[in-house]
């Protein structure tokens, strides 16, 4: 059977978590996965789904996954497509899942008018950033990825208690 890409479906959520956690395997990170199937039919097939997944299959078989968003460049006046997790099983490596995930990704972009398609990589992954470099992509090296969570993210949250009852419109504290 030749290699397929799809759009997942609710039904494909308990394949979405095992691919989540075959990611988080791979990337040392399995400790840090708390998603669940309950989480994921919500947060990807609810009524505001946050992301979109991308499934590859290669004879007949799961074979990895991409899961991607919109984010928007104020500079570019356009929105852009970020891949948050791209993930080929191990078995499936080398025979060309991950590129036609990022092909398909790339053509998702163009299709919707993005005006760049973008993405992280761990520093250490070395397989990955020549895959990546093979393809055209280059590193933004003057950027640094920067992330509030847990309880930092509650804090810097807590700061936004509304001055005299008024309400917050934003980061000036006006709406509109």
């Amino acid at each position: 059977m030749p290699l397929t890409i799809r759009s997942a479906t609710v039904a494909d959520v308990p394949l979405i978590l095992d691919l989540i956690r075959g990611l988080a395997e791979y990337e040392r990170l399995p400790h840090e996965v708390v998603a669940t199937e309950a989480l994921l039919r919500e947060t990807l097939f609810g009524p505001a789904p946050g992301a979109e997944v991308l499934l590859a299959e290669l004879d007949g078989e799961s074979a990895g996954f991409a899961l991607f968003f919109h984010n928007f460049s104020t500079f570019l006046g356009r929105r852009g497509l970020y891949l948050e997790d791209l993930f080929v099983r191990p078995a499936a490596r080398g025979r060309g899942v991950g590129r036609a995930l990022l092909a398909r990704l790339a053509a998702i972009a163009r299709q919707r008018g993005c005006g760049r398609f973008e993405w992280s990589v761990l520093d250490w992954n070395e397989p990955a950033i020549g895959f990546y470099r093979s393809l055209g992509a280059v590193p933004m090296d003057d950027w640094t990825v920067y992330r509030v969570a847990g309880p930092a993210l509650d804090r810097l949250a807590a700061e936004d208690a509304p001055a005299s009852g008024a309400s917050s419109g934003g980061p000036t504290g006006r709406a509109g």
